[in-house]
């Protein structure tokens, strides 16, 4: 049997336990926000952006939120809440550029500032096992159109390139106002994040060759890409993605630089004076 001090002791115990609120218990003795999260990165995708960043070590650490803007410095609106270190905004779409930010809260409800990367996100479209047709053999289905998404004629105003066989060597041409540049060799369209700045062919083609991508820069000033997936005497099969944002360079991801700390002022936030 319990001895009556243990008891008393014991339903004083509880009484303190049951009596106390956790929030303010907790909310009174911590008013310290997380740090704001780092290694902030964003990958283009067709009407989606996928934004991932380092894990804090805090160990109050309750989850993240996570803000877009149509500026880098302009208002950050709150777009979504995760417990893990990646998020998707399916609320992204193509032709639009948003630039991202990320907090950290804990427990008690203290928000970190911002992230302090400037990584921006500009989805375009993408499409998968597409097929043209040698123009000598095929010359209505041997040329694609990006912006219309669309195979067209090789001799089509609208035509970005189109495919030959030329005795047996097979290529990929462009009109005197386009480029094209072979990227070399790779396992996916989603290996290659950016149009390249320089390096275009000269003569405007280039061999294809099964496995390779091939950047291209429009006469409109829109670059795309495509890896070829299999080629036979008459038609190249090819995954391809357009950027719909005119002299934007980004195919899939964003790099990532050191911005100006933010802050919050009511519901908007501004850059630091």
């Amino acid at each position: 049997m319990l001895q009556k001090s243990l008891i008393s002791f014991l339903l004083t115990l509880t009484f303190f336990v049951l009596g106390c609120d956790d929030s303010d218990y907790f909310s009174s003795r911590d008013y310290q926000a997380p740090a704001a999260p780092r290694g902030l990165e964003v990958l283009n995708g067709d009407d989606r952006a996928d934004i991932s960043w380092a894990r804090n070590r805090e160990g109050d650490l309750s989850g993240y939120n996570i803000y877009y803007s149509y500026e880098y410095d302009g208002e950050y609106e709150l777009i979504g809440s995760t417990k893990s270190t990646y998020y998707v905004d399916y609320g992204a779409r193509n032709g639009d550029k948003y630039y991202y930010a990320v907090t950290a809260f804990d427990y008690n409800g203290n928000e970190s500032e911002l992230s302090y990367e400037m990584v921006y996100a500009a989805p375009r479209p993408e499409g998968f096992n597409q097929a043209i047709f040698d123009y000598r053999s095929f010359p209505n289905n041997s040329g694609y159109y990006f912006s219309g998404y669309k195979v067209r004629p090789y001799d089509d105003l609208n035509t970005d390139f189109f495919f030959e066989n030329y005795n047996g060597t097979f290529y990929l041409n462009v009109w005197s106002d386009s480029d094209i540049l072979d990227l070399g060799p790779t396992s996916s369209i989603y290996d290659i994040n950016y149009a390249p700045s320089g390096g275009w062919s000269s003569t405007k083609d280039e061999i294809a060759v099964e496995g390779h991508t091939y950047a291209f820069w429009t006469w409109d000033n829109h670059y795309a890409k495509i890896r070829i997936k299999t080629i036979t005497n008459e038609r190249i099969v090819f995954d391809w993605a357009y950027q719909m944002i005119a002299g934007e360079r980004a195919l899939k991801q964003h790099i990532q630089k050191e911005r100006a700390p933010l802050k919050r002022n009511s519901n908007r936030i501004e850059i630091a004076k």
